[in-house]
């Protein structure tokens, strides 16, 4: 089979397009996947710009996100049949015979949900790692409840744009940060009920302002570095602050978070990847399912703002890199 991998750690360049053998079925509850497409996400240019979280030897496929057609069921498999439609977020890191960016995937069925039916490949493959994100951030890392305010940080980015859509779902006001008239426009669109553009305004003042000086219940940080403590004071005191890079304590400290009692939330929803815990990987698959029913009701939806095709992977990389992307990048797999 065709696939994408990268050859050497560094820039994009060192992503070749290489033929693999087709991977087989090694237990009996995995599926093999004809992928249709791939997610393409930021975790993905900083593996390859920094190393593998394995020791295995490169080549290696990269892509955590994957949509396709089933084409071959192990014995235990119950919930898919050969010719379902499926996405999931499995693979990618490094490990040998692991990833999507690739023409077929095997993974075990209790990692993977339904397809939604009103979604395209594309749009499928684009999903997964930014909805559990989200999800995990919002739901289960801060405990999101019905009236709250939240303060989303990069609103039309890939996390930034379903978490807007899950909390309006679940009930919350939803503060968000965008750059561009565009970008304010697809947040408000997807529900956001203010939007700051953070370039020229002082986010902590805007967030006090909207809150009638209490700060949000919650803030959800998808930026890092300084963004990280800028947010501290627009959290109300008791409050939470979730974010999804690691923070950086060259450049202040915990001492006001702490004086404001605030509940400080690290996301990384690869963790049940990295330590093979299956139950965070079938949770993540149940997220999914539920998703699936809200893209098919019309509750949420993904925005694709690029696709290439698999050959063309670097570019893809390059995009991300640019650090201007809107939505979602996803390649697509040669018919």
């Amino acid at each position: 089979m065709k696939a994408i991998a990268m050859t050497r750690v560094g820039s994009p360049e060192v992503l070749t397009l290489l033929d693999f053998p087709e991977p087989e079925l090694l237990q009996p509850q995995q599926i093999l996947v004809k992928l249709a497409a791939a997610g393409v996400n930021p975790i993905d240019t900083k593996i390859c710009s920094r190393g593998t979280f394995y020791d295995d030897p490169l080549p290696a496929i990269l892509g955590c996100d994957g949509a396709g057609i089933v084409e071959e069921v192990g014995s235990a498999v119950k919930n898919f049949r050969v010719g379902e439609l499926v996405y999931f977020c499995d693979g990618g890191l490094g490990k040998t015979g692991k990833g999507n960016y690739a023409e077929y995937a095997v993974v075990d069925s209790r990692f993977v949900a339904h397809k939604p039916k009103n979604l395209s490949f594309a749009e499928a493959a684009a999903a997964p790692l930014v909805l559990i994100t989200a999800w995990e951030a919002l739901g289960d890392r801060a405990r999101i409840q019905k009236d709250q305010t939240i303060l989303i940080h990069a609103g039309a980015g890939g996390v930034g744009h379903v978490a807007i859509q899950l909390a309006k779902k679940w009930g919350a006001k939803v503060i968000t940060t965008v750059s561009t008239p565009d970008k304010d426009r697809l947040a408000r669109k997807l529900g956001a009920d203010e939007t700051i553009f953070y370039k020229d305004t002082d986010i902590t003042e805007a967030v006090l302002d909207f809150t009638k000086g209490k700060g949000v219940d919650i803030a959800f940080d998808t930026v890092g570095g300084q963004v990280f403590w800028d947010t501290v004071p627009a959290v109300k005191i008791y409050g939470d602050l979730v974010t999804i890079l690691e923070p950086d304590f060259s450049l202040d400290n915990l001492k006001l978070a702490r004086k404001r009692n605030l509940r400080i939330g690290l996301e990384l929803m690869l963790t049940p990847m990295l330590m093979g815990i299956e139950a965070g990987q079938i949770h993540h698959a149940e997220i999914l399912e539920q998703c699936t029913e809200w893209f098919e009701s019309g509750d949420l939806k993904i925005h694709l703002g690029q696709t290439f095709p698999l050959a063309e992977a670097k570019l893809a990389h390059e995009a991300i890199a640019t650090g201007s992307t809107t939505g979602k990048i996803a390649l697509t797999m040669p018919e």
